[in-house]
């Protein structure tokens, strides 16, 4: 209305002016400002490339997955060299275990002719500046699905349930970790989340002559319901033991972190450091960036972030449904990771990320 334009002053040319002298706009109006003021960035060398391997002779697509499949030492070589050519030079390999080598110490995942092993010295042999992560953990490898060893009682057992055996699963760890360090591989990752395994890790890789190997520590990992993809892929749920008089935790509750609990993200944090962690991840990722902002600001430590299957598989089934623009949603999440305070960032999408950053 006429009464509500007069309203407004009127600048020298007549034209509606706000008395508006702090106007944050103005370092918004074209992409030359934006991006000199841009306050987080995100890069190939952000991303680390998380790749399943199996023993089969072929690849094979996981279904919950879509554009991830379970590799062979060939794919998986394609893939990595696929990934090296848009600059991602991050790798961290997850095993799919034949179920005839699983059982409740995990046996096969100590073995130096083992399926990791093999694949990191395939990987270094071929491509000497891939840097290669391992998994350290059992699950993949246990006849229950557990992250370490099952107790053979229930006695203080979470609702008549057997335990997972902490310093037990730790002696293993440690000689896992070891075997992988001696297969050529960079980093070591337990995401076991046992506690103490970070300090005997360390300790033992530094006995044996491996002090340059990294450890990146699950620091705080959730026990979430973003896994579920993940799982299907490794076949690695908790699961009942046949022969076994008491039966498996069904989930994973008594030794990751309740979802509830930001300062006890803290304290993780702190005995990792303390142990001797060069990096500590956050998992899962999106969900839990007020826990990668709190581990940034508190510690010196470099922080991961993972991006975990279930918040890929939502991004491609909402991609796959035209209801996002998946380049956008996806670029825009891993500049999130990075604002939060990541360091790196663990996703599927690194070697399409890499590619959509690179055009940009």
């Amino acid at each position: 209305s006429s009464s509500a334009a007069s309203f407004f002053p009127r600048n020298v040319s007549g034209d509606v002016h706000v008395f508006q002298k702090s106007r944050p706009r103005r370092n918004r109006k074209a992409s030359a400002i934006r991006s000199m003021v841009r306050e987080s960035q995100v890069s190939a060398s952000n991303l680390v490339l998380p790749l399943f391997v199996h023993n089969k002779n072929i690849p094979e697509p996981i279904p919950s997955m879509p554009g991830c499949a379970r590799h062979n030492i060939d794919s998986l070589l394609r893939e990595v060299d696929g990934a090296l050519e848009v600059g991602v030079n991050h790798f961290v390999l997850f095993p799919k275990i034949d179920d005839n080598l699983k059982d409740n110490l995990g046996t096969s995942a100590m073995d130096p002719s083992g399926l990791v092993p093999e694949c990191i010295l395939a990987i270094k042999s071929t491509f000497p500046n891939a840097y290669v992560w391992t998994d350290v953990a059992l699950d993949p490898y246990s006849s229950n699905g557990h992250d370490g060893v099952l107790s053979h009682d229930d006695l203080h057992g979470d609702n008549g349930h057997a335990r997972i055996l902490n310093d037990k699963t730790v002696e293993l760890l440690c000689k896992q970790a070891l075997t992988h360090a001696e297969a050529g591989a960079d980093i070591v990752s337990p995401s076991d989340m046992m506690d103490g395994r970070v300090g005997a890790i360390r300790e033992v890789l530094d006995e044996y002559g491996h002090t340059d190997v990294g450890i990146v520590s699950y620091t705080a990992k959730y026990a979430s319901g973003f896994y579920g993809p993940f799982r299907d892929a490794l076949d690695s749920a908790p699961r009942a033991q046949t022969g076994s008089a008491v039966s498996p935790p069904p989930n994973k509750k008594t030794y990751q972190m309740d979802p509830a609990n930001a300062r006890e993200a803290l304290r993780e944090a702190f005995l990792d450091e303390q142990e001797g962690a060069d990096m500590l991840m956050v998992k899962p990722g999106l969900p839990y960036l007020d826990i990668v902002s709190a581990l940034s600001t508190e510690y010196n430590l470099p922080i991961a972030a993972y991006q975990v299957s279930g918040e890929y598989a939502m991004l491609k089934a909402a991609a796959a449904n035209g209801w996002i623009d998946e380049k956008v949603a996806v670029t825009e999440t891993l500049l999130c990771f990075r604002r939060a305070g990541a360091s790196c960032i663990l996703t599927y999408y690194a070697k399409e990320a890499a590619s959509w950053l690179a055009s940009e």
